[in-house]
């Protein structure tokens, strides 16, 4: 019987530890707190942890900007000098936890030991594009892992989904050229960081491969659902993934101090489900989700249960 794994090593607290942020250390404890008192944390098996090698990033990030983000981290600067995430001296050793880990999931998920997986990781990473680190990431942890699941395991389709309030301009940057990544991304719009507007839809041979739904302040199921129902199954029914990935960002839910739409828990377990049926038409199943956003405590931990308690029910 395969089960849903779950990656949360602590050091992906200690990142801005102390610092007065809305991307806080209390974000890793509401969502293990949440997972252990709705008796889901059990039910999981838990992935064990590595750092992501330097060769492992280098599938989606320059040389030069890892070589900067480390150095600017170092040196002890307060942000990085590539955007606007703010670092402390220790967020290079832990974005390359978070980074390993979410490999760890592709690993087994990939290998049929889990179904699927839940990462909850600090920093997140869907900001990130290949020569800047910006909107509170450092690396791209989710895009590395997809990089990562085609180079290892050679899978030619991957799917993902990202439902964060903000556009995940990294992971589109990423693979905005690439026909083997079908990237789709439902985001309040205007916001940060001002891109994804539904005319970006991929360059070259990647051309139709990007999938961008920016929806105003005040929306929520009927938007974000339909448009996984009406515009993505056909488009994944095309595409056929062998993976499903998630940005799973839980800012897009009501009352987050961030973003103005209006999903509920319920909201995110039926997404969560609708994501699934992709992947278990196409994918055997395989679903690896990675933590993106989420800033007011009780509803990111709430939504994130909900979220976890769909996954169980594959």
């Amino acid at each position: 019987m395969k089960h849903t794994a779950l990656f949360a090593d602590p050091r992906c607290r200690e990142h801005l530890n102390g610092h007065n942020h809305p991307e806080r250390p209390e974000r890793f404890d509401a969502i293990l707190d949440e997972l252990r008192r709705a008796g889901l944390l059990e039910r999981l098996t838990p992935l064990s942890s590595r750092s992501a090698t330097l060769e492992e990033l280098q599938l989606c990030h320059t040389r030069e900007y890892l070589e900067t983000a480390q150095h600017d981290i170092a040196a002890g600067y307060g942000h990085l000098t590539t955007g606007d995430t703010d670092v402390t001296p220790n967020s290079w050793e832990i974005a390359l936890v978070a980074a390993g880990g979410v490999l760890n999931a592709v690993d087994a998920v990939a290998a049929g030991q889990a179904s699927n997986a839940f990462c909850v990781v600090r920093p997140p990473g869907h900001h990130a594009t290949p020569a800047h680190g910006m909107g509170f990431c450092v690396v791209n942890n989710l895009s590395v892992a997809a990089r990562y699941a085609q180079r290892t395991y050679g899978l030619e389709h991957v799917l993902i989904v990202d439902w964060d309030v903000h556009h995940g301009n990294g992971t589109q940057d990423i693979f905005y050229s690439d026909p083997t990544v079908l990237f789709f991304s439902t985001h309040q719009w205007p916001l940060y960081p001002g891109t994804g507007r539904a005319d970006e839809t991929g360059a070259g041979a990647g051309k139709g491969f990007t999938m961008n739904f920016p929806f105003p302040a005040g929306s929520g199921r009927k938007e974000i659902l339909g448009a996984i129902e009406n515009s993505l199954m056909p488009a994944a029914a095309a595409f056929r993934p062998e993976l499903v990935m998630i940005s799973a960002g839980f800012d897009s839910r009501i009352d987050d101090p961030l973003g103005d739409f209006t999903l509920t828990d319920a909201d995110f377990a039926d997404l969560t489900r609708a994501v699934m049926k992709i992947a278990a038409q196409y994918a055997g199943g395989r679903i690896v989700s990675v933590l993106e956003g989420g800033y007011n405590l009780g509803g990111l931990a709430s939504a994130a249960a909900a979220h976890v308690e769909a996954l169980l029910e594959a």
